[in-house]
């Protein structure tokens, strides 16, 4: 697969609900997930598909997507490209609802991701 039918595949999963399946087809088994922060003192880091898997268990488990925004893929040279996530989520604990907006860049090699980094607002 090229990059753009790998970031193509991503976003459709993403937009269709399958996410966890396009882990096991798209993503490398050594792949790391990275985030802006640390989550819940989860680390920032992620590291394998089932760290990653667990990081996917544990958002589905703690919030609901009302709103769901992806768009792209967005191309950069060979190796990358980015997507953007957006809409609204509900805290499943708390009821609350909330804006996201996110962007991502996965890195490709060897027609697997192995690498995401999620950049978001963060408190300083």
């Amino acid at each position: 697969m090229g990059i753009m039918e790998i970031g193509n595949e991503l976003v459709k999963g993403c937009r269709e609900g399958r996410e966890m399946e396009n882990l096991d087809r798209l993503y490398a088994a050594d792949a790391v997930s990275v985030e802006a922060a640390d989550m819940q003192g989860m680390g920032r880091e992620a590291p394998g598909l089932e760290a990653i898997r667990g990081k996917h268990q544990w958002w589905e488990s703690n919030f609901e997507v009302i709103e769901p925004r992806v768009e792209g893929p967005y191309p950069h040279g060979e190796d990358r490209f980015a997507v953007m996530f957006g809409g609204k989520f509900r805290n499943k604990e708390s009821g609350e609802i909330s804006d996201m907006n996110e962007i991502a860049v996965y890195h490709v090699k060897n027609d697997k991701i192995v690498r995401e980094e999620f950049f978001y607002p963060t408190e300083a």
